[in-house]
Order: C-alpha cells, then sequence, then structure tokens
C-alpha cells in the first residue's frame, strides 16, 4: 500500500466506509474508541490488532484504560492519512467485531 497523503475528497470518501470512526480538524488523523466487557478482550484485541499493524507495517498510536482501547491512526511519513489509515481502522473493526467490542 502506498503511502501518498490523501486529499479530502479520497478522506471523505473512505471515512464512509469506516464506521464509528472520525477525522481531526486538519484532516491529519483518524480517530476512535472501542469499549469491550473488560479489560481481558480489550488486551486481546490490541493483540490481535498488533498483528495487523505488523503485518501492513503501519502501527497506531493508542492507549489502553481497563476496557477501553483509545485510536489514533495517521501515516508520520505522509503529514496525514493515506490508504493504510482506513486499511487498520477497517480491520480494527473487524478484529473487535469479533472480540466482544460495544458501543
Amino acid at each position: 500500500m502506498t503511502r501518498q497523503k490523501l486529499d479530502s475528497t479520497a478522506v471523505a470518501e473512505k471515512l464512509a466506509a469506516v464506521s464509528g470512526w472520525s477525522i481531526d480538524a486538519g484532516e491529519t488523523a483518524l480517530s476512535r474508541s472501542f469499549n469491550f466487557r473488560d479489560f481481558s478482550e480489550a488486551f486481546g484485541f490490541m493483540a490481535r490488532a498488533a498483528l495487523v499493524a505488523e503485518k501492513l507495517d503501519h502501527h497506531p498510536e493508542w492507549k489502553n484504560v481497563y476496557k477501553t482501547v483509545d485510536v489514533r491512526l495517521t501515516t508520520h511519513d505522509a503529514g496525514g492519512l493515506t490508504g493504510l489509515d482506513f486499511d487498520m481502522a477497517a480491520a480494527m473493526d473487524k478484529i473487535a467485531a469479533s472480540t466482544g467490542h460495544q458501543d
């Protein structure tokens, strides 16, 4: 996957394909909070997402507090959002859906 920064039109199109994610004002990052039933499910989600991140060579900025995982995706070397960010977001959504994610 290319690490070319997306323009505003492409960002809007790709955002429509991922649910629950938001874009910051400068269109430089994609963010979402995931809530699980407990710490174990949250940590399991992070472990599974880490494997995808390694495969994509695209690593999230994230933090975990008990059953919540806050995620921020950006492509630093492109200076904003790329297709990789949206690929990672879609993968995280899929993992969360199979790991006990609660809205």
